[in-house]
């Protein structure tokens, strides 16, 4: 057996990680569905340790003191993606969308949880097969896992990942056909414009503002000060909140470990929109969150037991076939509620692609569908605003509420 301590553990995950982005490139169709490079790696050494559990052998024996305080900073960023003044920039269309998204967020929880009870499941399962994996994604679906374990999921961790991977699949697979079908179905066109193009592209600007260059002049003349006040902001909302996720235990509602500093950091985030006192920067957060996911999802992944899987299969299908029909019905509400034209029409397959996959679908999607039949500014402005930023942010208070409600 192969014994790795921390740093070991941390490395070892670093190389699986460049072997799925290898895979990636290696095997096109599985960048095409937008699996993440860190859910290949990390199933491929599950799959090897699978493979030895089956003959008797235990193959690794990994450390995993930082898949939390991973877990952790990653989510602490998505706090501090929560900023009012980005629901102003966006409008009306952005509070809409959002609102639509949020209650389809609670209606997956809600059918998970009648289809649990249909089929004689535990009721926590069918949350965790609903708006945790598919709205959240694998991520949120491994931090949540230790939660639904308590609650009586066995093997909630596989349960979590197999889900949400068979959501980034699907999310990939319907939004496209479902958005084309809408366009063609109602003889729709893009009225999108070089201007109107220009337009969304400054707003993203000042959404996310580029990093200075290396090189170039800064307030500071020093390049590494805007990454170091992030960072220190990063573990200062971390350090807060692990205080106010403390308090709220106590109060006896059952939670994750990241929602305090989640909460901590879109405190933060806003007072400094509001004064401009550090000037933080969110291409920065973006990085750092990127870095501390892929890390988080290869070190949980690689300690997978995918044999727990053994007789779910059944109950997920079914489970998957009725939330794709739910988000189908979605995305024909949210083409009626957006406006019944182009951009509505794109903006629908967006929908689709990050309430059962990732933002990463959802970009795909309209990207695939803004190339075939012209530009979607408005699209483009709305859907990344609540997959990258605010529907992640509710999604981890819908799905506290619900562990509250069926413990």
């Amino acid at each position: 057996m192969l014994h790795l301590d921390l740093i070991h553990t941390v490395a070892f995950g670093g190389l699986v990680l460049l072997l799925g982005h290898g895979l990636r490139r290696w095997i096109p169709v599985l960048g095409r569905v937008n699996i993440p490079a860190a859910v290949l790696g990390g199933l491929l050494v599950s799959v090897v340790a699978w493979i030895g559990h089956a003959c008797d052998v235990q193959l690794f024996d990994f450390d995993t003191t930082l898949q939390s305080p991973l877990m952790i900073a990653f989510f602490t960023t998505v706090g501090f993606a929560a900023s009012l003044s980005l629901l102003r920039v966006g409008g009306p269309q952005v509070v809409k969308f959002l609102l639509l998204c949020s209650g389809f967020a609670l209606l997956q929880n809600l059918l998970g949880v009648f289809l649990s009870w249909a089929l004689g499941l535990p009721l926590p399962f069918g949350l965790l097969a609903g708006s945790v994996t598919l709205t959240g994604g694998p991520a949120t679906g491994l931090a949540f896992a230790p939660l639904f374990e308590q609650a009586g999921v066995t093997g909630a961790a596989s349960i979590a990942v197999a889900m949400g991977m068979a959501g980034i699949v699907s999310g990939a697979l319907v939004g496209g056909p479902i958005s084309t079908w809408l366009i063609h179905r109602h003889g729709l066109h893009s009225h999108g414009n070089a201007r109107a193009q220009l337009v969304a592209e400054h707003i993203a600007d000042e959404i996310a503002p580029p990093l200075p260059q290396v090189g170039a002049a800064s307030e500071d003349d020093d390049q590494v000060f805007p990454l170091l006040k992030n960072l220190i902001a990063l573990l200062v909302a971390m350090w807060v909140g692990y205080w106010i996720s403390l308090l709220i235990e106590k109060s006896g509602v059952t939670m994750p470990a990241y929602i305090g500093a989640m909460l901590a950091a879109a405190v933060i985030r806003n007072i400094d929109d509001r004064f401009g006192w550090l000037r933080l920067s969110p291409r920065v957060f973006d990085t750092m969150g990127a870095i501390a996911l892929s890390l988080f999802l290869v070190i949980a992944l690689m300690n997978l037991k995918l044999w727990d899987l053994a007789g779910l299969a059944l109950p997920l299908v079914v489970m998957l076939l009725a939330q794709i029909l739910l988000v189908a019905f979605g995305a024909a509400l949210v083409f009626a509620r957006m406006g019944r034209d182009y951009e509505s029409a794109v903006m629908s397959g967006g929908f689709i692609g990050f309430m059962l996959g990732t933002t990463a679908n959802a970009m795909a999607v309209m990207r695939a569908l803004a190339d075939r039949y012209g530009p979607a500014p408005r699209a483009f402005l709305v859907a990344p605003l609540v997959g990258s930023f605010f529907i992640d942010f509710v999604n981890g208070l819908l799905i506290t509420a619900g562990i509250n409600l069926l413990k």
